[in-house]
């Protein structure tokens, strides 16, 4: 189980799905995601935030709206942190939570597996 980022500059282009879209990709990340996973694994389900919405197992989409929303919930997720590599994790999502806010049109994709 794990959990990369994607941050795309409009609505995410997957080839594989027939989509004429241009390709949309900015970045992305690949080195934290087992932690990352068993770090969202753990907030409590139904909650006014948005990162307990994430699925580890499948790909969860956040618009730049949700992703400014989402960055209120870092400090509490960053308390969770049980060593280094889940900060390290929570630290990266950090970073492409403020990006994907800070840029019109964006999305953030969490590519679960």
């Amino acid at each position: 189980m794990g959990i990369d980022l994607q941050l795309h500059n409009g609505r995410p282009h997957w080839p594989g799905r027939r989509s004429k879209r241009k390709p949309t990709l900015i970045r992305q990340s690949h080195g934290h995601g087992e932690a990352l996973a068993q770090l969202i694994a753990t907030l409590p389900a139904n909650t006014s935030g948005k990162l307990w919405t994430v699925d580890p197992y499948n790909d969860t989409v956040l618009n730049e709206q949700e992703a400014e929303a989402a960055l209120r919930e870092i400090p509490d997720l960053l308390d969770r942190c049980t060593d280094g590599s889940q900060t390290a994790a929570v630290r990266d999502l950090a970073e492409y939570l403020k990006d994907c806010a800070a840029t019109p049109g964006s999305y953030l994709v969490f590519v679960g597996d």
